[in-house]
């Protein structure tokens, strides 16, 4: 792996992601790679003390990511994790904990039931799983395998079936437009919780992966897709590295990963990011669940990108994605987690309340969406006056209490913050696979979301509705 670092006499021990192994780890590679300075060392353990801050404030839904973030971590808080454990174990274990046949569902054979179709959804009596939540669940499961130690497997083999239903479910109620009904960036994760707890997973369902990997198709109307690249990436490393796949498949997936790896090298922007800043991560893991960074500048340059650029990481979520890549970790390395004398030594950093800016500004506010949806293309158009300092929410606020009060919006609760759901009366729908795309003129792609984004006065911002 990329984070093992021997007879280097650092401040405080620190290399990166390693000062004694609390976890070990299979294949760790010996000798120096990268060594963080001793500030850049602070400054990731302190992001890991600011996620622990948010993750012990109990009224924040409970999110897998975020508990694996602490758990890949060098430092830790023991109890504090046992207490998220325990609330996401209250959220998912009620929802999942019944099988399938108690549930009203058919039951889902050890690898699957491929015949099953839409009818399955269509006819479902229970509104609460009508819609696969393929990739929130395979999280819990990766949370689960890195609890050490693991719980009881009893309660797993449940979620374990209700997982591989929906990896069947998110394709047969879509089997007609050719891709998953969540995701292609979900239905990966759903292959890599399988592989990671060493559950076979059918062959359709991993060639399904490859034939969207050999023809481009993660890609989606507003750019590339480099995080759903490579999370089906990291599945397919997962599945040849723990020997789930026969010599054939394997060579394939090989193929794939190496193909997977090369697009993002060719892709690094100038700036060393892959895709954007928020997407990075997910691709450094592919180079260290490859062995690969210290063969690939490429990902050196990516690191020293993410540690130049902390401070954007600054909710629950982003900072959940960041830090395992920061300790030098991928999702792989739950599969071989061995937990031995884990430093108890993190301590939470509480959330500063924010700071009001004095004075006022104004953002133009454009609200588009694409022919042949809306004929008029441009739906709003206006200046919007708001407190100095306001984030996108408040201006989206600010907007419906002007005269002649024609601009409306709705919002989903979601464990990332609130999500743009729906504009002028228009719904995003994840059935028709498209969502509010927000952006600072002319085009650039905004990487917060709309309560996290704080705009500059004479900043224009569109809110476009995208397919992806």
């Amino acid at each position: 792996m990329c984070n093992r670092c021997q007879g280097l006499q650092m401040p405080q021990g620190w290399c990166l992601g390693w000062t004694r192994p609390p976890i070990t780890l299979r294949s760790l590679s010996p000798g120096p790679w990268w060594v963080e300075a001793p500030g850049e060392a602070a400054a990731v353990r302190a992001l890991s003390a600011r996620l622990l801050g948010l993750a012990a404030d109990p009224a924040r839904d409970p999110d897998p990511s975020v508990y694996l973030a602490l758990r890949l971590g060098t430092d830790h808080d023991l109890r504090g994790e046992e207490r998220y454990l325990a609330r996401l174990q209250d959220a998912f274990q009620r929802r999942y904990g019944r099988s399938l046949q108690a549930a009203g569902r058919p039951h889902a054979a050890p690898h699957g039931h491929p015949q099953r179709d839409a009818a399955a959804t269509q006819h479902s009596t229970s509104a609460e799983v009508e819609w696969p939540e393929t990739g929130r669940l395979a999280l819990y499961l990766l949370g689960l395998r890195a609890t050490c130690p693991p719980p009881e497997p009893g309660p797993q083999r449940s979620l374990v079936t209700w997982l591989k239903y929906y990896l069947e479910e998110d394709w047969a109620g879509s089997r007609r437009h050719g891709h998953p009904l969540t995701s292609y960036y979900q239905y990966s994760l759903g292959v890599l919780a399988l592989c990671v707890h060493r559950k076979r997973v059918r062959e359709e369902v991993i060639r399904r992966l490859l034939v969207a990997e050999h023809h481009g198709r993660f890609g989606h109307a507003s750019g590339s897709a480099v995080d759903t690249e490579a999370v089906a990436a990291l599945a397919f490393a997962c599945l040849q590295r723990e020997r789930l796949v026969g010599a054939r498949l394997a060579a394939e997936l090989g193929a794939a990963t190496r193909a997977a790896r090369r697009r993002m090298v060719e892709a690094q922007g100038q700036d060393g990011f892959f895709g954007n800043i928020y997407s990075t991560p997910w691709a450094m893991q592919v180079f260290i669940a490859t062995d690969t960074c210290r063969t690939q500048p490429a990902y050196g340059r990516a690191m020293a990108a993410l540690l130049g650029n902390l401070d954007a990481f600054s909710t629950a979520a982003t900072m959940a994605q960041a830090l395992p890549v920061l300790h030098g970790r991928s999702y792989l390395d739950i599969a071989s987690m061995r937990c031995q004398e884990e430093l108890d030594t993190l301590s939470p950093i509480s959330p500063e309340p924010l700071t009001e800016t004095p004075g006022n500004m104004t953002v133009r506010l454009v609200v588009e969406c694409p022919e042949p949806s809306c004929p008029q293309h441009r739906l709003y158009d206006q200046l919007v006056p708001v407190s100095a300092g306001a984030s996108l929410l408040d201006v989206l606020r600010a907007a419906t209490a002007q005269e002649p009060h024609d601009f409306t919006f709705d919002t989903q609760d979601t464990p990332q913050g609130p999500f743009l759901s729906s504009v002028l009366g228009l719904e995003a729908r994840q059935q028709k696979r498209n969502y509010w795309q927000l952006l600072t003129a002319p085009s650039t792609s905004l990487q917060m979301g709309i309560a996290d984004y704080r705009p500059r006065d004479g900043e224009t911002l569109i809110l476009r509705l995208s397919e992806w």
